[in-house]
Protein backbone atom coordinates (compact mmCIF):
# COMPACT_ATOMS: atom_id res chain seq x y z
CA UNK A 1 0.00 0.00 0.00
CA UNK A 2 0.97 3.39 -0.61
CA UNK A 3 1.11 6.12 2.38
CA UNK A 4 1.77 9.38 0.51
CA UNK A 5 0.75 9.84 -2.95
CA UNK A 6 1.95 12.77 -5.13
CA UNK A 7 0.64 13.76 -8.83
CA UNK A 8 1.69 16.82 -10.12
CA UNK A 9 1.64 19.21 -6.97
CA UNK A 10 2.14 22.78 -7.36
CA UNK A 11 2.16 25.42 -5.44
CA UNK A 12 2.16 29.04 -6.39
CA UNK A 13 2.78 32.25 -4.37
CA UNK A 14 1.23 35.56 -5.35
CA UNK A 15 3.57 37.42 -7.66
CA UNK A 16 3.74 34.20 -10.17
CA UNK A 17 6.26 32.20 -7.77
CA UNK A 18 6.22 28.87 -8.34
CA UNK A 19 7.60 27.31 -5.13
CA UNK A 20 7.19 23.68 -6.44
CA UNK A 21 6.08 22.94 -9.86
CA UNK A 22 4.54 19.34 -10.62
CA UNK A 23 6.35 16.89 -8.49
CA UNK A 24 5.18 13.10 -8.15
CA UNK A 25 6.26 11.02 -5.54
CA UNK A 26 5.05 7.84 -3.49
CA UNK A 27 5.69 6.30 -0.15
CA UNK A 28 5.13 3.42 0.78
CA UNK A 29 3.60 1.94 3.72
CA UNK A 30 6.28 1.35 6.53
CA UNK A 31 8.97 2.96 4.42
CA UNK A 32 11.52 5.84 5.52
CA UNK A 33 11.46 9.01 3.12
CA UNK A 34 14.17 11.19 3.24
CA UNK A 35 13.10 14.39 1.44
CA UNK A 36 16.37 16.41 0.29
CA UNK A 37 17.21 19.73 -1.21
CA UNK A 38 19.02 23.06 -1.26
CA UNK A 39 17.65 26.21 0.74
CA UNK A 40 14.77 27.59 -1.11
CA UNK A 41 14.43 24.31 -3.47
CA UNK A 42 10.37 23.75 -2.58
CA UNK A 43 10.81 21.04 0.30
CA UNK A 44 9.48 22.59 2.94
CA UNK A 45 6.56 24.19 1.18
CA UNK A 46 6.33 20.57 0.02
CA UNK A 47 6.14 19.21 3.36
CA UNK A 48 3.31 22.03 4.41
CA UNK A 49 1.02 20.95 1.79
CA UNK A 50 1.05 17.28 3.20
CA UNK A 51 0.64 18.25 6.52
CA UNK A 52 -2.32 20.33 5.72
CA UNK A 53 -0.70 23.83 6.51
CA UNK A 54 -0.72 24.95 3.00
CA UNK A 55 -3.19 24.17 0.49
CA UNK A 56 -1.53 23.10 -3.01
CA UNK A 57 -2.57 25.10 -6.27
CA UNK A 58 -2.55 22.58 -8.44
CA UNK A 59 -2.36 18.55 -8.76
CA UNK A 60 -3.04 16.37 -5.87
CA UNK A 61 -1.74 14.60 -2.71
CA UNK A 62 -2.81 11.83 -0.83
CA UNK A 63 -1.85 10.76 2.41
CA UNK A 64 -2.56 7.73 4.60
CA UNK A 65 -5.55 7.50 1.90
CA UNK A 66 -7.29 10.78 2.30
CA UNK A 67 -7.02 13.88 -0.06
CA UNK A 68 -5.12 16.61 1.69
CA UNK A 69 -7.16 19.71 -0.13
CA UNK A 70 -10.58 18.05 0.18
CA UNK A 71 -10.15 15.83 3.27
CA UNK A 72 -7.47 17.90 5.59
CA UNK A 73 -9.27 16.79 9.46
CA UNK A 74 -8.93 12.96 8.08
CA UNK A 75 -5.20 13.48 6.89
CA UNK A 76 -4.66 15.19 10.25
CA UNK A 77 -5.71 12.24 12.50
CA UNK A 78 -3.46 9.92 10.83
CA UNK A 79 -0.05 11.72 10.89
CA UNK A 80 2.02 13.40 13.16
CA UNK A 81 3.85 16.40 12.83
CA UNK A 82 7.52 17.30 14.17
CA UNK A 83 8.73 20.66 12.94
CA UNK A 84 12.00 21.99 13.12
CA UNK A 85 11.36 25.39 15.23
CA UNK A 86 8.47 23.33 17.83
CA UNK A 87 5.95 25.72 19.70
CA UNK A 88 6.66 24.52 23.48
CA UNK A 89 5.31 26.35 26.13
CA UNK A 90 8.21 27.07 28.49
CA UNK A 91 6.30 27.43 31.71
CA UNK A 92 4.70 24.16 31.01
CA UNK A 93 6.26 20.53 32.56
CA UNK A 94 6.92 17.91 29.82
CA UNK A 95 4.39 15.74 30.98
CA UNK A 96 1.44 18.26 31.21
CA UNK A 97 1.96 19.07 27.49
CA UNK A 98 2.03 15.49 26.47
CA UNK A 99 -0.98 15.39 28.49
CA UNK A 100 -2.01 18.48 26.47
CA UNK A 101 -1.46 17.01 23.33
CA UNK A 102 -3.54 13.87 23.99
CA UNK A 103 -6.54 16.04 25.13
CA UNK A 104 -6.21 18.31 21.71
CA UNK A 105 -6.42 14.82 19.80
CA UNK A 106 -9.90 14.05 21.79
CA UNK A 107 -8.45 11.05 23.52
CA UNK A 108 -10.54 10.02 26.80
CA UNK A 109 -8.48 11.43 30.03
CA UNK A 110 -7.55 7.89 31.56
CA UNK A 111 -5.72 6.69 27.77
CA UNK A 112 -4.37 9.63 27.53
CA UNK A 113 -2.74 9.88 30.57
CA UNK A 114 -1.34 6.27 30.41
CA UNK A 115 -0.32 7.26 26.67
CA UNK A 116 1.95 10.61 27.78
CA UNK A 117 3.17 8.73 30.57
CA UNK A 118 4.43 5.37 28.26
CA UNK A 119 5.65 8.36 25.34
CA UNK A 120 7.76 10.39 28.02
CA UNK A 121 9.56 7.72 29.02
CA UNK A 122 9.84 6.43 25.50
CA UNK A 123 11.52 9.40 24.57
CA UNK A 124 14.15 9.71 27.49
CA UNK A 125 12.41 12.39 29.11
CA UNK A 126 11.04 10.72 32.38
CA UNK A 127 13.64 12.06 34.78
CA UNK A 128 12.43 15.42 33.38
CA UNK A 129 9.20 15.17 32.97
CA UNK A 130 8.18 17.24 35.70
CA UNK A 131 10.34 20.01 34.91
CA UNK A 132 9.51 23.23 32.90
CA UNK A 133 10.06 23.16 29.22
CA UNK A 134 12.15 26.04 29.64
CA UNK A 135 14.71 23.95 31.03
CA UNK A 136 15.03 22.01 28.76
CA UNK A 137 18.13 21.59 26.21
CA UNK A 138 17.61 21.43 22.07
CA UNK A 139 18.06 17.84 21.95
CA UNK A 140 15.03 17.00 24.89
CA UNK A 141 12.97 19.70 23.13
CA UNK A 142 13.23 17.46 20.40
CA UNK A 143 12.36 14.43 21.68
CA UNK A 144 9.75 15.66 23.74
CA UNK A 145 8.46 17.70 20.16
CA UNK A 146 8.75 13.75 18.78
CA UNK A 147 7.11 12.27 21.59
CA UNK A 148 3.93 14.66 20.99
CA UNK A 149 3.57 13.53 17.99
CA UNK A 150 3.04 10.29 18.45
CA UNK A 151 0.69 10.45 21.53
CA UNK A 152 -2.46 9.51 18.84
CA UNK A 153 -0.67 6.50 17.00
CA UNK A 154 -0.31 8.26 13.68
CA UNK A 155 0.78 5.87 10.91
CA UNK A 156 2.56 8.63 8.64
CA UNK A 157 5.17 10.87 10.80
CA UNK A 158 6.49 14.23 9.15
CA UNK A 159 9.82 14.93 10.79
CA UNK A 160 11.42 18.29 9.35
CA UNK A 161 15.23 18.59 9.73
CA UNK A 162 14.64 16.67 13.32
CA UNK A 163 18.51 16.82 14.52
CA UNK A 164 19.26 20.15 13.13
CA UNK A 165 21.75 21.84 15.79
CA UNK A 166 21.90 18.60 17.82
CA UNK A 167 25.13 17.83 19.48
CA UNK A 168 25.89 13.54 17.65
CA UNK A 169 24.94 12.00 21.03
CA UNK A 170 21.12 13.84 20.89
CA UNK A 171 21.36 12.91 17.20
CA UNK A 172 21.71 9.12 17.64
CA UNK A 173 19.27 9.21 20.13
CA UNK A 174 16.82 10.45 17.73
CA UNK A 175 17.96 8.62 15.11
CA UNK A 176 17.62 4.97 17.28
CA UNK A 177 13.92 6.32 17.99
CA UNK A 178 12.80 6.80 14.49
CA UNK A 179 14.28 3.54 13.51
CA UNK A 180 12.46 1.87 16.55
CA UNK A 181 8.97 3.66 15.24
CA UNK A 182 9.80 2.55 11.74
CA UNK A 183 10.01 -0.92 12.66
CA UNK A 184 6.71 -0.67 14.49
CA UNK A 185 5.18 0.23 11.15
CA UNK A 186 5.23 3.74 11.00
CA UNK A 187 5.97 5.59 7.86
CA UNK A 188 8.42 8.28 8.32
CA UNK A 189 8.51 11.11 5.67
CA UNK A 190 12.02 13.15 6.61
CA UNK A 191 13.46 16.08 5.32
CA UNK A 192 17.09 16.69 6.72
CA UNK A 193 20.13 19.10 5.58
CA UNK A 194 22.61 15.98 6.67
CA UNK A 195 23.00 13.65 4.12
CA UNK A 196 24.72 11.05 6.47
CA UNK A 197 21.32 10.96 8.24
CA UNK A 198 19.22 10.11 4.81
CA UNK A 199 22.03 7.74 4.03
CA UNK A 200 21.62 5.64 7.49
CA UNK A 201 18.19 6.08 7.82
CA UNK A 202 15.69 6.09 4.41
CA UNK A 203 15.02 2.87 2.90
CA UNK A 204 14.49 5.68 -0.50
CA UNK A 205 15.97 9.62 -1.20
CA UNK A 206 14.39 12.15 -3.17
CA UNK A 207 15.67 14.94 -4.04
CA UNK A 208 14.10 18.37 -4.98
CA UNK A 209 15.48 20.98 -6.63
CA UNK A 210 14.13 24.23 -8.19
CA UNK A 211 10.52 22.93 -7.07
CA UNK A 212 11.08 19.84 -9.40
CA UNK A 213 11.79 16.68 -8.32
CA UNK A 214 16.00 15.61 -9.47
CA UNK A 215 16.51 12.15 -8.81
CA UNK A 216 14.86 9.42 -6.63
CA UNK A 217 15.77 6.21 -5.45
CA UNK A 218 17.40 4.01 -2.61
CA UNK A 219 20.54 5.22 -1.24
CA UNK A 220 22.80 2.86 -2.64
CA UNK A 221 20.98 2.81 -6.46
CA UNK A 222 22.14 6.53 -6.10
CA UNK A 223 25.56 6.64 -4.94
CA UNK A 224 26.33 3.78 -7.38
CA UNK A 225 25.11 6.05 -10.50
CA UNK A 226 27.83 8.34 -9.71
CA UNK A 227 30.10 6.00 -9.53
CA UNK A 228 31.75 3.11 -8.03
CA UNK A 229 34.13 2.53 -4.80
CA UNK A 230 37.38 3.49 -5.78
CA UNK A 231 41.04 2.62 -3.73
CA UNK A 232 43.95 5.06 -3.62
CA UNK A 233 47.04 3.23 -3.52
CA UNK A 234 50.02 5.03 -3.03
CA UNK A 235 53.53 2.77 -3.15
CA UNK A 236 56.67 3.27 -1.73
CA UNK A 237 59.80 4.99 -3.70
CA UNK A 238 61.62 2.98 -5.41
CA UNK A 239 58.41 0.35 -6.12
CA UNK A 240 59.00 -0.67 -10.00
CA UNK A 241 56.63 0.58 -12.92
CA UNK A 242 54.55 -2.64 -13.31
CA UNK A 243 51.86 -1.39 -10.62
CA UNK A 244 49.43 -0.15 -13.59
CA UNK A 245 49.78 -3.22 -15.06
CA UNK A 246 48.66 -5.79 -11.41
CA UNK A 247 46.11 -2.89 -10.78
CA UNK A 248 44.73 -3.26 -14.19
CA UNK A 249 43.22 -6.93 -13.12
CA UNK A 250 40.88 -5.61 -10.73
CA UNK A 251 39.26 -2.40 -12.25
CA UNK A 252 40.09 0.88 -14.49
CA UNK A 253 43.35 2.21 -13.36
CA UNK A 254 44.19 6.23 -12.73
CA UNK A 255 47.74 6.89 -12.91
CA UNK A 256 48.70 9.48 -10.27
CA UNK A 257 51.68 11.23 -8.87
CA UNK A 258 55.68 9.98 -10.11
CA UNK A 259 54.68 7.00 -10.59
CA UNK A 260 54.16 5.48 -7.08
CA UNK A 261 50.62 6.86 -6.88
CA UNK A 262 47.57 5.46 -8.42
CA UNK A 263 43.77 5.21 -7.91
CA UNK A 264 41.44 1.90 -9.06
CA UNK A 265 38.08 1.44 -9.40
CA UNK A 266 36.44 -1.80 -6.94
CA UNK A 267 33.14 -3.27 -8.11
CA UNK A 268 32.98 -4.91 -4.88
CA UNK A 269 34.41 -2.55 -2.81
CA UNK A 270 36.16 -3.41 0.33
CA UNK A 271 35.61 -7.04 -0.28
CA UNK A 272 38.06 -6.50 -3.37
CA UNK A 273 41.20 -4.92 -0.97
CA UNK A 274 42.62 -8.23 -0.21
CA UNK A 275 42.95 -9.66 -3.38
CA UNK A 276 44.97 -6.15 -4.97
CA UNK A 277 47.03 -6.13 -2.02
CA UNK A 278 48.01 -9.73 -2.14
CA UNK A 279 48.61 -9.27 -5.89
CA UNK A 280 50.91 -6.41 -5.70
CA UNK A 281 52.36 -8.25 -2.98
CA UNK A 282 53.38 -11.19 -5.21
CA UNK A 283 54.61 -8.63 -7.85
CA UNK A 284 57.29 -6.98 -5.56
CA UNK A 285 54.96 -3.68 -5.02
CA UNK A 286 55.37 -2.15 -1.73
CA UNK A 287 52.48 -0.10 -0.03
CA UNK A 288 52.60 2.41 1.67
CA UNK A 289 49.14 3.48 1.95
CA UNK A 290 45.77 2.26 0.76
CA UNK A 291 42.19 4.10 1.08
CA UNK A 292 38.66 3.04 -0.19
CA UNK A 293 36.70 5.69 -1.45
CA UNK A 294 33.01 5.23 -1.15
CA UNK A 295 30.65 7.43 -3.43
CA UNK A 296 28.39 9.24 -0.86
CA UNK A 297 25.30 11.19 -1.28
CA UNK A 298 26.83 14.20 -1.35
CA UNK A 299 28.21 13.27 -4.84
CA UNK A 300 24.90 12.27 -5.80
CA UNK A 301 23.42 15.57 -4.28
CA UNK A 302 25.83 17.39 -6.43
CA UNK A 303 26.04 15.72 -9.60
CA UNK A 304 22.15 16.32 -9.44
CA UNK A 305 21.89 19.89 -8.36
CA UNK A 306 24.94 21.03 -9.05
CA UNK A 307 26.03 22.31 -5.29
CA UNK A 308 26.82 20.80 -1.91
CA UNK A 309 23.85 20.52 0.64
CA UNK A 310 24.09 23.56 2.59
CA UNK A 311 24.82 22.66 6.35
CA UNK A 312 26.02 19.05 5.84
CA UNK A 313 28.44 17.77 7.51
CA UNK A 314 29.62 14.92 5.54
CA UNK A 315 32.57 15.01 3.80
CA UNK A 316 32.91 11.80 2.27
CA UNK A 317 32.70 8.01 3.18
CA UNK A 318 36.97 7.32 3.38
CA UNK A 319 38.54 4.37 5.12
CA UNK A 320 42.29 4.47 5.55
CA UNK A 321 44.51 1.47 5.98
CA UNK A 322 48.23 2.34 6.66
CA UNK A 323 50.94 -0.07 5.85
CA UNK A 324 54.42 -0.39 7.03
CA UNK A 325 56.87 -1.46 4.40
CA UNK A 326 58.66 -4.53 6.25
Amino acid sequence: MTAIEVQGLEREFKGGVKAVQGIDLAVGEGEIYAFLGPNGAGKTTTVRMLTTLLRPTGGRALVAGHDVAKEAAAVRRQIGVALQEAALDPLMSGHELMRLQATLHGLPRAEGRRRADALVERVGLGYAKDRRVGTYSGGMRRRLDLGMALVHEPRVLFLDEPTTGLDPSSRAAIWDEVRRLNDEGTTVFLTTQYLEEADQLADRVGIIDDGRMAIEGTPAALKAQVGQPHLDVCLTDGANDHAEGVLARFGEVRPGIEGVHFQVTLAGGAGDIAPVVRALDEAGLAVAQLNLVNPTLDDVFLAETGRHLEGDQDTGEVAALSLESG
